[in-house]
């Protein structure tokens, strides 16, 4: 897509620091880093959600998250990283190209776990918990 910034970057038409390239995904440390050593991983074409990854995509994007994951504590001294993905905007998707965060943690970094984001939790039946169960199964 003409006007995506990943778009441009899996072109070349942007420069990055690369740090991964296969032929199904691309990863290269994000220009505006939450932390030292924020790797971005997306997938050569533009999907814009998740969902819309083909398998090949899908096997391609997590092997790359799973081979730098490692590689980019070793290399800041990070003991942890965040794995994450916002997928939509209401999730806080911000560029409509799926991208895969590793971002590298450290004590007191002030970031806090994924569960610290603030959402109120539902308190759910185990009936409804159930029920979310079998629908999710139920689908193709």
């Amino acid at each position: 897509m003409a006007g995506c910034i990943f778009c441009r970057i899996v072109s070349g038409d942007v420069p990055a620091r690369s740090l991964h390239e296969d032929e199904h995904a691309v990863a290269f440390l994000d220009a505006f880093p939450l932390a030292e050593g924020h790797i971005l991983v997306v997938p050569r074409a533009h999907v814009g959600r998740l969902e819309e990854l083909g398998d090949a995509q899908a096997r391609a994007v997590f092997a790359a998250v799973h081979k730098l994951t490692g590689r980019v504590q070793k290399a800041t001294g990070a003991p942890a990283t965040t794995i994450a993905v916002n997928n939509g905007r209401e999730a806080g998707q911000e560029v409509p190209h799926v991208h895969v965060h590793i971002v590298p943690r450290w004590p007191g970094d002030g970031a806090g776990p994924i569960h610290a984001l603030g959402w109120s939790r539902p308190k759910l039946s185990a009936e409804r918990m159930d029920q979310i169960a079998k629908s999710i199964r139920a689908l193709p």
